[in-house]
């Protein structure tokens, strides 16, 4: 019998709750019918201790309570996956936060699950009785006043949860109509039962998860509403400020709303009919990134068929450039991203294998996110990494739909990486740059991305951010001028002219605004 949840008991104890989890999963997954019947909430709690537990691995041998509970809190966040898990990894958060200034004795491990209850039932938007949050409630209840005698803290929170997921079969219609328990609520006792195992020492080969007692049928009636269409996660980076407005923003879009985390990482999970502007909701109040998105239910929305590609693009011109190269456009503002709904119709409309083209540093997030939805609708989709326009029309010209998608996704990835890019701009602000102080009013020369040279002369500036770029292997040039006319384009062809007659100088009017001259050279 333990006095102490020490760091190794710790470690103990997720292991063993992650082993009995996979032995279990199959029979809760079959119990799975609250929120949505999607199956998986078995699998999902697995990999949520799963990941706590890999989070404990690579620990030192001789981490303290602090490394140790802080490092499985943020395992636990990061690798939650589905409603429940999300939901126990915030209860792990609760344990975490008593037990890393504290001994690990009964009266800690007691404090801790209180915690637990009151921090998880905290991140669910509308609680639900009849759930795992009822069983985290009479688990609390259970211990609150006990002694600090751990292991009586640790049976007394086992025994109460198996009594309290027996009744949740009640306390839930849906439930009841299926005769099942909540399959969160069943992983959250048996996670529970490995905690007292660990304590006390004495192991059980099977942990019992309740069978149904009738046949599921949990099909929405023509008087039912049907369930949302999307489950939608992602890893947020974000203030506290802009959580609570998110917060209240997917709670008017969805249900089973569940934001976990603080100290600027969040784990956001929400059901959804509209995943698109569930994503866009997240770009609005941070950085989203692990976007997950999962089709629930309903009809899919229909794709075009066959192979097509997808190009963003600023300008009226290179919009032309791009349709008439074959893809489908989707237009965005200067210096703005596009709406991840355009980017979702244009997905579908391109085909069942779309390559696409995101064309800016900036706008690979929401291509990311719309392309996830997709896939998760059945279309194989691939984002590109091209950070420029000159860059998505090397890809684009080398795009072959005869080809294996596979195959002409490693050729279009090739030829947008072959191809260096840069170009001019003004700058409106002083900054401090990669080449120094800028002022409003001088011209910068960007290469590769970087600000490179701080000129006042657009064609100078020009000239040299060209001859930067060419090298002796250099085959291709291409220029792309902006709203302002093609001037510039031509003082930067005719430079070429002279001194790499070598090379084949292309330039199209892509009427871009903000950037004068886009330049690309392969």
């Amino acid at each position: 019998m333990l006095e102490v949840l020490d760091p190794p008991a710790v470690r103990g104890w997720v292991r063993r709750s992650a082993d009995t989890l996979g032995r279990a999963r199959a029979e809760i997954d079959a119990l799975n019918v609250f929120p949505v019947p999607d199956g998986d909430t078995g699998t999902n709690l697995h990999l949520t201790m799963l990941a706590a537990a890999e989070a404990l691995a690579g620990l030192p041998a001789g981490a303290d309570a602090d490394q140790t509970w802080a490092a499985l809190a943020r395992g636990a966040l990061l690798g939650a996956r589905g409603n429940s898990g999300v939901i126990v990894s915030q209860a792990v958060r609760g344990l975490a936060e008593v037990l890393r200034a504290a001994e690990g004795r009964g009266a800690d491990v007691r404090d801790g699950l209180l915690r637990a209850a009151e921090l998880a039932r905290s991140a669910v938007s509308r609680p639900v009785e009849g759930t795992v949050l009822s069983v985290l409630a009479a688990v609390a209840d259970a211990v609150r006043g006990l002694p600090g005698d751990l292991g009586e803290v640790a049976g007394a929170a086992a025994r109460s949860a198996r009594q309290a997921l027996l009744r949740t079969t009640g306390q839930l219609e849906v439930l009841a109509r299926n005769g099942v328990v909540d399959a969160g609520g069943a992983g959250l006792t048996i996670i529970l039962e490995a905690l007292a195992e660990v304590v006390t020492g004495a192991y059980t080969d099977h942990h019992d998860v309740p069978a149904p007692t009738s046949t599921i049928d949990v099909r929405p009636s023509d008087d039912q509403p049907g369930y949302p269409g999307y489950e939608v996660m992602y890893l947020l980076d974000g203030g506290e400020d802009a959580v609570e407005g998110l917060r209240a923003e997917l709670d008017g879009l969805g249900d089973s709303l569940v934001i976990i985390g603080g100290d600027g990482l969040w784990n956001v999970h929400v059901h959804v009919d509209d995943a698109g502007a569930a994503i866009e909701a997240g770009l609005a109040a941070g950085r989203p990134y692990r976007i997950k998105v999962t089709y629930l239910g309903g009809r899919a929305p229909e794709t075009g068929r066959g192979r097509g590609v997808v190009a963003v693009a600023a300008g009226d011109g290179l919009a032309a450039l791009f349709r008439e190269s074959g893809a489908v456009v989707v237009r965005r503002d200067p210096g703005s991203s596009p709406p991840l709904a355009a980017v979702l119709a244009a997905i579908r409309e391109a085909g069942a294998e779309v390559v696409v083209l995101p064309n800016d540093s900036g706008v690979r997030a929401v291509a990311a996110a719309a392309a996830e939805i997709a896939r998760e609708e059945g279309s194989t989709v691939s984002v590109l990494p091209t950070r420029a326009s000159v860059q998505g029309l090397a890809a684009l010209a080398v795009h072959d739909p005869a080809r294996r998608f596979d195959d002409d996704v490693v050729a279009m990835t090739d030829a947008a990486g072959h191809t260096r890019h840069g170009h001019v701009w003004v700058a409106n602000r002083e900054a401090m740059t990669s080449a120094g102080l800028c002022r409003p009013g001088d011209v910068l020369g960007v290469v590769d991305g970087d600000v490179a040279l701080i000129g006042t002369a657009l064609a100078e500036v020009a000239i040299e951010v060209a001859d930067r770029l060419v090298s002796g292997g250099s085959e291709l040039v291409t220029l792309v001028s902006g709203a302002e006319g093609d001037t510039l384009a031509e003082a930067v062809q005719g430079h070429l002219d002279a001194v790499r007659p070598d090379i084949e100088v292309i330039h199209y009017a892509g009427g871009q605004g903000g950037y004068p001259l886009l330049i690309g050279v392969e």
